[in-house]
Formats: C-alpha cells, structure tokens, sequence
C-alpha cells in the first residue's frame, strides 16, 4: 500500500505557499490519486501497474507545481479584493443607504434651502434638500468601512475606495441623468440642468463623500496609532 501523501509531499516540494495551503493542496492531490489507484485496483490491474497509470495522470510534477502556485495566487488576490475593497464598500453602502432611508421615514427633517428670485443662491441653484442628521452620521459609517479595510491588510487607495462608495452611484446618475434630460426635454434648459446637478453634487456626493472620508481618516489614524504603541510595548 503506497503512502501517497507521503510521495505527493516529496514531489511537490519548495511549492511557494504557506504551511496551511501546502498541507491542503497535498491532502486533497493524495487523495484524488489514492482513490484512483484503488479504482484500477478494483478493475483488477496489478498494484505497480495501477501505480504507473495513477501518476501518469500528473506528467511533469514541475509544470504542475507551476500551475498549482499560478492557481493559488490567483484565488488569494480574489480573497484579498474581496476583503479589503468589496467587503467594506457592501458595508458602507448598506449601513449609508440604511441611515439615509430611516431618516427619510422617521426624521429628522432635512435642511431646506429654498430659492428666491431675489437671493444670490437663485443664480446658482435651485432648491436644496440636505439630510444634516445624515451628513452627521456618515463619519461613523465612513470609519466603519476603513477599518474592516485597513485589518484586512488592504492599502490606504482600496479603504478610501471602499469608504466612498456609497456616493458613487448618486455621482454617476448625475452625470449621465441631467445632462440627457436637458438634452432631450425642450422643457428643461441647459441652465436649470446645470444649477440641479450642482446642487445634487453638493447634498449628494461632495457633503457626504467629505464626511465618510473624515470618519476614514480617524479609523487609518487610530490604527496607526495602535500600531505604533504595540511596536513600543513589543520593542
């Protein structure tokens, strides 16, 4: 009886991953061998011959090695992205798209700034609707995202990503939606377009992409902060 664990470990040796993921490419490689070698066991075809067709199946154990190696990369970086960048900006957008629909249903109610012919702000823009408890709110949200990032082992560009991602959406239908409306509603001018996304840009995208990059900032600083003190209780 053949120790295959034993011999795929002895040909898979210097294969570039980690104890865990070695032990685990080798458990499963040796028992998809065993249990066809016990298949043509069962066929009747003698043991050794049975052995020879068993690891015909692997041919060169470099190239395998290669691809095992190319494989594994591949699938940590998908792991990777997905902890560090899609994990984090699924949570920010959730909890920020959540506050936003509670305030919208139980209050408070938003800051209105409303147009008047004889005011500067009627040469910009035309009313506004700001949700302050919502701008408020969002740095909690914003710190949220940056840290489930940052101990992730992601980089600083994938948290900050991460936390503005929830704006990203409102940024997009800004500036694709007004400008075809304008272009295709005689009724809408060119102007009015252009004072409504202006306005949307600031209550939509720039006031709370500011506030959930403000609560990342504070997680990256804690962080570090953390990190740096350990460094010196360590040292």
């Amino acid at each position: 009886m053949r120790d295959w664990e034993a011999l795929v470990e002895q040909q898979l040796r210097g294969l570039a991953l980690d104890s865990a993921e070695n032990g685990e490419v080798v458990a499963e490689l040796a028992e998809h061998l065993r249990e066809h070698w016990e298949e043509l066991r069962r066929q009747g075809i003698p043991e050794e011959e049975a052995a020879r067709q068993t690891l015909s199946q692997i041919g060169d154990w470099k190239t395998l090695r290669w691809k095992i190696e190319k494989a594994k990369k591949k699938e940590n970086v998908m792991t990777n992205r997905v902890k560090q960048f899609w994990l984090p900006s699924l949570v920010t957008m959730f909890l920020s798209m959540g506050l936003l629909a509670l305030i919208q249903t139980f209050g408070p109610k938003p800051w209105m700034i409303s147009r008047h012919e004889d005011s500067a702000w009627s040469l910009i823009a035309p009313a506004a609707i700001i949700y302050l408890s919502w701008v408020l709110l969002l740095p909690l949200v914003g710190a949220l995202g940056a840290w489930i990032s940052l101990r992730s082992g992601g980089s600083r560009r994938a948290a900050f990503s991460s936390v503005v991602f929830p704006v990203l959406p409102f940024l997009v239908s800004l500036v694709l939606g007004i400008p075809m409306i304008a272009m295709f509603n005689e009724h809408v001018t060119q102007n009015v377009a252009f004072r409504a996304m202006f306005v949307g840009l600031f209550a939509l995208v720039l006031a709370p992409g500011a506030a959930l990059l403000a609560g990342g900032l504070l997680a990256r600083t804690f962080l570090l902060r953390q990190a740096g003190s350990s460094r010196v209780l360590n040292g």
